[in-house]
């Protein structure tokens, strides 16, 4: 019999899943020091290409691969946008996002409601979904989910482990004595940003080809604001990112097991975006935590090589 423990947590990674990639970008594109606010329609543009493309080819994966190769176009846009042209990062997100939420609006309209066939469906990994209660809730998934916890665990490899990431740390903490260094800063700071687009675009991808296997308008549901809460409750760490984005998984599954109690279901779908709330208030109500929660230094400041001080 199932321990009564598996189904909410696997609904929890399931939901999560979208977070941790879309976050998992984000950090990185953070820790360079560019705050990209335009996840959302990064997600969309990503679910929609990603679902005709599959539709189209009878492939996910090259739905997945078309999905990440539109959110790294986006991302290289506000990448040349704020690092090139030094324009306010704030605002070049924002303007990212309502892009993507109106353009996929606009060409997904004809797909609304198409059931996808070519998916990427629940495949159990033998052998280990055997182990008591922990197989079955972390090892039978699509393979996106195995991927996402392979990443995180390299991300944060990267990050904390290896000259790459001392120089993206540098760069967001620093760039100014870190390009005296010899460390290229614009080159670090394009490359995290457009990571960072084509972790949106599989994030968006995910929704479209394995967790809602079809096109719904605004289908991201505000996932691309939770993405962007995350880092900041992380603490732009990727393990923490990964717990914080099953934690808010299990916020948006919540929903589906308390509406058999007869709560509105339209109240119901606030629960994520309350439990963001609280947490960033949390965060800004203890200067315990601000300090320990603090953002990259550089983090909304454009770097010009100019005005470094020699």
């Amino acid at each position: 019999m199932e321990h009564w423990l598996v189904p909410p947590l696997k609904v929890a990674i399931e939901a999560g899943t979208p977070l941790l990639l879309a976050s998992l970008g984000e950090l990185y594109t953070e820790r360079s020091g560019v705050l990209n606010l335009g996840i959302e329609g990064m997600m969309l543009m990503g679910a929609l290409s990603g679902f005709i493309v599959a539709l189209i080819t009878g492939n996910p994966w090259l739905g997945l691969l078309s999905a990440m190769i539109v959110g790294g176009l986006m991302g290289a846009l506000h990448a040349f946008v704020c690092i090139s042209l030094h324009a306010n990062q704030v605002i070049s997100g924002l303007a990212l996002s309502m892009l993507g939420v109106g353009l996929s609006g606009f060409i997904g309209k004809r797909f609304v409601g198409i059931p996808l066939k070519a998916t990427f469906g629940v495949s159990p990994i033998p052998l280990l979904n055997k182990i008591p209660i922990l197989g079955s809730i972390l090892f039978e998934h699509n393979v996106i989910v195995y991927i996402s916890y392979i990443l995180a665990i390299i991300l944060w490899l990267i990050l904390h482990r290896t000259k790459m990431g001392i120089m993206i740390k540098a760069v967001g903490e620093n760039p100014a004595a870190a390009d005296a260094a010899g460390v290229d800063v614009y080159k670090v700071r394009y490359v995290c940003t457009i990571f960072g687009g084509v972790m949106a675009g599989a994030a968006g991808a995910y929704l479209s080809l394995a967790h809602i296997p079809m096109w719904v308008e605004n289908m991201t549901a505000g996932r691309g604001w939770i993405a962007v809460a995350i880092v900041v409750f992380a603490t732009w760490d990727p393990l923490r990112a990964l717990l914080g984005s099953y934690l808010f998984g299990g916020v948006e599954a919540l929903q589906y097991w308390l509406q058999p109690w007869g709560i509105d279901p339209s109240l119901l779908g606030t629960l994520p975006y309350i439990a963001t709330i609280l947490v960033l208030v949390i965060i800004g109500s203890s200067k315990r935590l601000r300090r320990a929660m603090s953002a990259p230094s550089a983090l909304c400041k454009p770097y010009i090589r100019e005005e470094k001080v020699v």
